[in-house]
This record gives C-alpha cells, sequence and structure tokens, in this order.
C-alpha cells in the first residue's frame, strides 16, 4: 500500500480493460485517480467502484480543446497531475487491416486516436506537470507519464497494418518526449508499456480480425507465447503502477514488455 499515496492520477482508456485495472491498482496504493473516458457509463462505473476522490471526465483523445479541459477539470479538484497513462486507443475501424484492404479512412481513424492522442497527452501532460517551472528552475513540477504501446510497435503486424504503425509511433514519440524533458530538467518521466496478448474485449478484437475464428486464432496465438499462458489486464496494470511510482525514479524513455516473452524469441 502507498506506493503513489497522494499523487494525482490521470487514465484515459479507464472505463475498461488495461486502462481500468490500471486505474484500480494505481488507486489501491493511494492515487487520486480521473478516469478519462469517451463512454461515460463504463468511466462512471469504475469511479463508483473506486469511490473516494476518483472523478470522471468525459473526454476524447482526439481533441485539443477536449484535453484543455480535461486538465483544467483536474486542476480545479485536484490540483497539478503527478501520473498520466495514456491508455486510450482503437484496434480498428474494420474487420480487415491488411496493406491492400486499408483505406485511408481507418488509417486516419487509427492514428488519430492511438498517435494523435498520446501526442496531445504528452503536450497538455507535460505543461500541467510543469506548472511552477520545473524541479530544475525551483518549481513544483515533475511527474510520471505512461503511455500505452504494444508489442505490434516491436515487430512487424502484416494483418494490422494500422495499429501497428501506430504503436511504433508511440514508441518512438515516448523516447522524444522523455529526453526533452530530461534535458530542460523538467522532473518528468516518460515510459512505454508493450503488452503482447491480454485477456481483455480489445484481445478477443484481435483473434476476430481476418477469418473471424476468435477461438481458432486464440488457440494459435497462445502457441506463440513461451510461458504459455496469455497475460491478464493486471499484469500490464502492475507495470504501469511500477513506471507511475517513484521506484522508477532513474527510468525513463523505457521500453517495459508485457508478452510472455514473444518478443524475446
Amino acid at each position: 500500500m502507498g506506493r503513489v499515496e497522494g499523487k494525482i492520477a490521470i487514465v484515459t482508456g479507464g472505463g475498461t480493460g488495461i486502462g481500468r485495472a490500471a486505474a484500480i491498482r494505481l488507486a489501491a496504493e493511494g492515487a487520486i485517480v480521473t478516469i478519462a473516458e469517451f463512454d461515460a457509463e463504463s468511466g462512471q462505473a469504475v469511479v463508483a467502484e473506486l469511490g473516494g476522490d476518483a472523478a470522471f471526465v468525459q473526454h476524447d483523445v482526439r481533441e485539443e480543446a477536449s484535453w484543455r479541459s480535461l486538465m483544467a477539470a483536474v486542476a480545479d479538484r485536484h490540483g497539478r497531475p503527478d501520473i498520466l497513462v495514456n491508455n486510450a486507443g482503437i484496434l480498428a475501424t474494420r474487420n480487415d487491416q491488411a496493406l491492400a484492404d486499408t483505406d485511408m479512412a481507418q488509417w486516419r481513424a487509427v492514428q488519430a486516436v492511438n498517435v494523435e492522442g498520446v501526442f496531445l497527452g504528452c503536450k497538455y501532460g507535460v505543461a500541467a506537470m510543469t506548472l511552477g517551472g520545473g524541479r530544475a528552475r525551483g518549481g513544483a513540477g515533475g511527474g510520471a507519464i505512461v503511455n500505452m504501446s504494444s508489442i505490434a510497435g516491436l515487430v512487424g503486424t502484416p494483418h494490422l497494418i494500422a495499429y501497428g504503425a501506430s504503436k511504433g509511433a508511440v514508441r518512438q514519440m515516448t523516447k522524444s518526449v522523455a529526453i526533452d524533458c530530461a534535458r530542460k530538467g523538467l522532473g518528468i518521466r516518460c515510459n512505454s508499456v508493450h503488452p503482447g496478448i491480454i485477456v481483455t474485449n480489445m484481445g478477443d478484437k484481435v483473434m476476430g480480425m481476418g477469418n473471424g475464428n476468435t477461438e481458432a486464432n486464440w488457440a494459435a496465438r497462445l502457441k506463440l507465447v513461451p510461458m504459455g499462458e496469455a497475460g491478464q489486464a493486471v499484469d500490464v496494470a502492475n507495470c504501469i503502477l511500477f513506471l507511475a511510482s517513484d521506484e522508477a525514479r532513474h527510468v525513463t524513455g523505457a521500453e517495459l514488455v508485457v508478452d510472455g516473452g514473444m518478443t524475446a524469441i
């Protein structure tokens, strides 16, 4: 208990899956969590589950005005944020994302959420965390940003070309933000998390892409995991908690892979 005691945290896409698990773990370790979620019903349900000072803000990561409103709402209610988890993301808008079948509408929809949403999160997150001028300038700045990437950002994904490209962009952006903040002495760390096969609704969607045989695809993909099983959302949430905590005070620009050994082969 208390690994992020009293820290003010924002989790985008916190209504379901890994975002929900991260919000629960952060709150259990003492953080004051704001769920920033497009779907009001799921976001409010998680806040009711967390109780205490947890709050919900309806949020569209694609919209710059929504980021301004989110940061203002958090500042008014709790103060300067210490933790931002850029978790919100989408897989696809159609059932096929092979090169020949991916039109510009799907490509742009995926990049808008997964890349532009993370860019805006980092931009406005850093600005909110550096109120007072940053630690190197004697202010009250500092914090931790955790960006949700994927093993799809580390290896080729011919069946998910738009999604894989978006997660590769998140990986690179994370490193750029990390170095920018470090060189400016802001005291803000930025790291990415790269889940593999995880049991979530999005995991089911991944397995349903292409031929649509979800059960058969789950069985086939699990054979590729050296540890022999899929991960759970809490496995990823535990890594997010570590990166958000002061235990990771000397970790920035890093990639934390949670894939049961898949990318180690």
